[in-house]
């Protein structure tokens, strides 16, 4: 606690020592206790007690009692899958546990009669509190004197029209002081003030489930109810293809039944597509990061891939935010026949100097500023203020002569007397050459007794000077809309500048290419949602927008079922960003705004959004072609499997053989096709699409499979219920019917096959095939390599096989198209 400069004189004392320690102990100080909802052992117990690793884990378990633990491997995708959940939730709570409303500082307090600096922490109930221009409120208090404070709520409501605060107000804690100051007595403190409430709801975990993960989803509770019945319906099955469960016991041959029921199980469940989506989202993420994108939430990389249409603030995106001052334009008053006095040049720059030294002026205020403290003005004398308010438009000074006003030229000439549309074409001239145009007003006399408290404009002001500010163009703009445009993504300016200006700025950048920018004043807006939707389809610039109408402007375009991103960096865009399918924020936005957004450019550079979006539509396009891969696994495990307790035959394959194909004609090629770039466009309906490409691939496969276990014992007079060696060469053949089916559907999920994809089929397949012959390999997975009759018997079930596949092909879809499930199926 240090002591601090002197405020205004003020007859209050404030709280004593001995109160303050009191109030502390009591637990009446400003800490807030920092937590989120979900403990370690929340988060470790949600990614480990899931649906898919109990599936898993219990075939991995009736494996390991049979003692072949080589047919156990693929229990190993619960420890990676675990892992990458426990640790992507670990970063997100780290996340949420920094996340606070409330920036902590030191603040000055009125305490013994003196103004004392104490950290945010030691405020205690009841605490006489100074809140000037530019601070954070910490606590609730109540306003007990004020100096003219006008504070900005928008990071609580969301709403950032400044209010001007009177004594006996209540202020709450989260809104900022823009202007003046007051002395405020604390009525709320710790986690019973707004604030806190607030910054506990927000840092309530809450998972987003993408079209994805919900397909995936469905996919297990499916399984769920088929995995159990069908598994002991296998157990059974298998046991009577060996004499029974008594002679299964006695000869041990119940070790066989249950590795056969979990070869089916296991082959039914897409356990690598769960892996490779939480890799795809976590690396997506990875790569991300390395461009100065943070992704708060993986799973917004799917909405990256779905946005059609982009949100952009003017200031900070299409320009980098630096101003100049150009040129200060005196008016031809008289001409116009409008008498306002004598006003010279110098005059009017010192009020123009005066006007914009606000306690936190915008980023114009600042370029006035910097430009007439180069020509060598200073402070000039202000004894009353009324600062720049997004909702007024405009701000105010009272000098001791008169009072001069400075803001939108349109929103001040549209409250003062006379015809001025000699000066609204001056200013449209100006705008249109992409000047942002500020208009200075006059009138002499007093300001007004109220003139604080209930702002207004004077009708009798007059216009005195037109004052002319550029922006500086981001060098990437023009290079970065061009790529939005080309990827089908409509991009519209949003802005609260003068339409003209920001429509001028768009011109140059080529927002919409080779046609002319439409722009629109945002206060001609229709307050009808789907008259807005409708509005907005053939508008590019908006111009005069308050914040209010962002969320608004956001809901309308949802109206018009389009995926919306939208950008921003100041509190007033978090309702905006919140409301959005994807909100992106600035890395130098404000904490509350960086907190509601899913993306956040940390670096500020609006050329990493082609990066953004580009890698979300890789990961959603390539996740839906390498789905089909583990979908078709899954149909035709269940298939045969299905087949296998009809017909009462031994199962075709082991666990290892559909883990040793699995991980050469999926796994492994399936994460390599995810990396592949792919910029088309996300659409939902991820399992239609995939199960329409899945179905005719895994019932092709699953009947050759079914086919040559019921054939190839006929043709060579094989007895595999009594004799092991065949059973084991029997499998040995499916194996590699398995392996030839794999590689088929890999190359029509690799399709085109002119580039590396074809190279990379090939591959695959040699090393499958060529696996067999390395005997390590051939011994641990139960390879067989045919000779003899065996050989020309497994040649002819690969050509009948491959037959049943083209059939299959053919055939399948057709059949489906009769589904009312299928109907509408969007093809990729």
């Amino acid at each position: 606690m240090s002591e601090s400069r002197t405020m205004p004189p003020i007859e209050e004392t404030g709280l004593t020592q001995g109160e303050v320690i009191a109030l502390r102990e009591s637990g009446l100080n400003n800490t807030v206790k920092a937590s989120t909802s979900r403990s370690l052992v929340d988060i470790v117990r949600a990614n480990v007690f899931t649906l898919f690793n109990g599936i898993i884990f219990a075939a991995m378990v009736m494996v390991l009692i049979t003692g072949s633990w080589r047919d156990a491997v693929f229990g190993l995708i619960i420890i990676i899958n675990t892992g990458i959940g426990i640790c992507t939730e670990l970063k997100a709570k780290r996340t949420l546990d920094k996340l606070s409303i409330l920036v902590a500082s030191d603040y000055l307090v009125h305490r013994d009669g003196k103004d004392v600096e104490v950290p945010h922490n030691d405020i205690v109930l009841g605490d006489l509190m100074w809140i000037r221009s530019g601070e954070q409120v910490p606590a609730d208090a109540q306003i007990v004197h004020t100096w003219g404070l006008e504070l900005d709520e928008s990071m609580l409501t969301g709403e950032s029209r400044t209010v001007r605060k009177g004594e006996g107000c209540d202020i709450f804690s989260g809104s900022t002081a823009i202007s003046g100051m007051a002395l405020v007595k604390v009525i709320a403190v710790g986690e019973h003030s707004y604030a806190a409430k607030l910054t506990a709801q927000a840092k309530v975990y809450k998972k987003t489930v993408s079209d994805l993960n919900k397909g995936i989803n469905t996919i297990l509770k499916f399984m769920t109810f088929l995995v159990v019945p069908l598994c002991v319906l296998l157990i059974w099955s298998q046991a009577r293809t060996v004499g029974g469960w008594n002679v299964a016991i006695s000869t041990g041959e119940w070790r066989s039944a249950v590795i056969s029921a979990v070869a089916g199980v296991v082959g039914m469940i897409p356990e690598g597509l769960v892996l490779l989506t939480s890799l795809n989202f976590a690396l997506a993420a990875i790569r991300l990061a390395r461009k100065n994108t943070l992704v708060q939430e993986l799973e917004s990389v799917e909405t990256l891939a779905r946005v059609d249409c982009l949100n952009l603030d003017k200031t900070g995106t299409v320009t980098d935010g630096t101003i100049r001052l150009d040129s200060v334009k005196l008016l031809d008053i008289r001409s116009s026949g409008i008498m306002c006095g004598n006003v010279n040049e110098h005059d009017v720059r010192q009020a123009l100097f005066d006007l914009s030294n606000e306690g936190q002026p915008n980023g114009t205020g600042q370029a006035i500023l910097s430009g007439l403290r180069e020509q060598g003005f200073v402070d000039g004398t202000v004894e009353a203020r009324v600062p720049f308010s997004s909702a007024r438009k405009w701000s105010s000074i009272y000098d001791g002569n008169a009072v001069w006003t400075m803001g939108a030229p349109e929103v001040i000439l549209s409250q003062i007397d006379g015809d001025h549309a000699d000066i609204l074409k001056q200013v449209n001239d100006f705008a249109n050459d992409g000047n942002r145009v500020l208009l200075v007003a006059r009138i002499d006399g007093a300001a007004p007794d109220d003139y604080e408290t209930n702002p207004k404009l004077n009708p009798a002001s007059c216009p005195i000077a037109l004052v002319c500010c550029s922006e500086h163009i981001r060098a990437d703009a023009e290079e970065t809309l061009a790529w939005f445009r080309e990827q089908g993504v409509r991009c519209r300016v949003i802005s609260g500048d003068n339409p003209v200006t920001v429509g001028a700025i768009a011109r140059k950048v080529h927002l919409t290419g080779e046609h002319e920018p439409r722009f629109m004043d945002a206060r001609e807006l229709p307050a009808d949602i789907t008259e807005l939707a409708q509005v907005l389809e053939n508008v590019d610039v908006l111009g005069r927008v308050l914040p209010d109408q962002k969320k608004a402007i956001v809901e309308a375009l949802h109206a018009g079922e389009h995926v919306v991103a939208m950008t921003g960096d100041g509190v007033n865009d978090a309702l905006a960003i919140k409301e959005a399918d994807l909100g992106i924020a600035m890395g130098n936005a404000a904490p509350a705004t960086k907190a509601v957004a899913q993306v956040v450019l940390v670096d500020s550079k609006f050329s990493h959004l082609p990066d953004v979006v580009a890698r979300g539509r890789q990961v959603m396009a390539n996740m839906e072609r390498v789905a089909s891969l583990f979908l078709v696994k899954t149909v035709y495990s269940a298939l045969i499997s299905l087949g296998v307790v009809l017909t009462q035959i031994p199962f075709p394959y082991l666990p290892r053989h559909i883990t040793y194909v699995g991980g050469l004609t999926i796994g492994i090629p399936a994460f390599i096709l995810a990396l592949a770039p792919n910029t088309r466009r996300y659409i939902p309906g991820f399992l239609k699409r995939v199960l329409h490409f899945a179905v005719p691939c895994g019932v092709a496969v699953g009947l050759s499979i079914l086919s040559t276990s019921w054939l190839l014992p006929i043709f060579m007079k094989w007895d595999v219920q009594d004799s092991g060696a065949q059973l084991a060469m029997l499998r040995g053949v499916n194996a590699i019917i398995l392996l030839m089916m794999g590689v088929f559907v890999l190359a029509r999920v690799a399709k085109p096959l002119h580039s590396w994809r074809g190279i990379l089929v090939l591959a695959f397949a040699a090393i499958g095939f060529g696996g067999m012959l390395v005997k390590p390999v051939a011994d641990f997975f139960a390879l067989v390599v045919p000779t003899g009759q065996m050989l020309a018997a497994t040649m002819v079930a690969m050509v009948l096989s491959a037959l049943v596949f083209l059939v299959c092909l053919r055939l399948v879809p057709k059949i489906l198209s009769i589904v009312p499930y299928f109907k509408k199926t969007r093809q990729s």
